[in-house]
């Protein structure tokens, strides 16, 4: 699948990046790279529209200046390009997450290794860091868990070597469900059981959802993702800013859940929450 690759140069350089994302992740766009001058944005070739961008600018260019040009990006090319310019992230001092090529790290509890490709989700993003940041705290021992918008896997795969016995990873993009069974294979994982589709698809009970995804598709799916969830049971929940943690808390609370923390991160938040019943 080739990609259309656009490259934003925002002026000043703000939060305004943030709000730009945001609003790119609600009509596709599933990969992004912050820059000196703004960020790079990907979308399969095929969903791009410059009509759509030209449209949403109208809600945010008289507060500042933003400039973009595209260009069409084979897919194969990724891992070289990520192979340019990414380091390996590490969280928490317990998890570092990296590409084979780097070097195997010391000292950490769980090394996760991830081949990209245009799914991207390589920790270097607020919400992939604040996901796992909130899985550390849990004991995912003889727990059954749903991962909900994999992407690359990472967090299957940190669920499994955190003794998950197993886990069901859901994406509707064919990239990223490829590349989540890549990854689980590359990281000698076989209790992650990869699916191609929505939350529809999906059914039992599950003691730990896991959701980094986006505002629109969590307040659409939360009653869904609350059926599936087991008594006691847990969800996270991230891909939105702060300034939506209300919007996700009260549909949350709504369904029976309660709140056991919130974390933020450039703007970015992670909910986590419980069933009680």
């Amino acid at each position: 699948m080739d990609y259309i690759e656009v490259n934003f140069v925002i002026t000043p350089k703000n939060y305004f990046s943030d709000i730009l994302i945001a609003k790119l992740a609600d009509i596709g766009f599933n990969s992004f790279v912050e820059t000196e001058k703004g960020f790079l944005a990907y979308i399969p070739q095929n969903n791009f529209s410059e009509k759509v961008i030209k449209d949403i600018f109208s809600d945010i260019t008289p507060q500042v200046e933003i400039s973009y040009s595209n260009k069409s990006i084979k897919s194969q090319n990724w891992n070289e390009q990520w192979e340019k310019s990414f380091d390996p992230v590490y969280i928490t001092g317990k998890c570092c997450i990296r590409a084979p090529f780097h070097k195997i790290p010391e000292n950490v509890l769980y090394d996760i290794i991830i081949e990209p490709k245009m799914s991207f989700g390589t920790g270097h993003h607020e919400t992939t860091c604040l996901m796992v940041e909130q899985m550390l705290t849990i004991d995912f021992k003889n727990k059954l868990v749903l991962d909900v918008g994999c992407g690359t896997g990472i967090l299957s795969i940190l669920a499994s070597k955190m003794k998950s016995p197993e886990i069901n990873a859901v994406d509707i993009d064919e990239w990223s469900y490829l590349n989540t069974i890549e990854n689980t294979k590359v990281n000698n994982i076989k209790n992650v059981l990869v699916h191609q589709g929505d939350i529809q698809i999906v059914n039992g009970k599950y003691n730990v959802i896991l959701a980094n995804i986006n505002k629109n598709v969590l307040l659409r799916d939360l009653k869904k993702y609350c059926k599936l969830l087991a008594s006691k049971g847990e969800i996270l929940m991230s891909g939105f800013f702060e300034s939506d943690i209300s919007f996700i808390s009260n549909e949350a609370i709504a369904c029976g859940l309660v709140l056991k923390n919130q974390v933020m991160k450039k703007n970015w938040a992670v909910l986590h929450f419980s069933k009680a019943d």
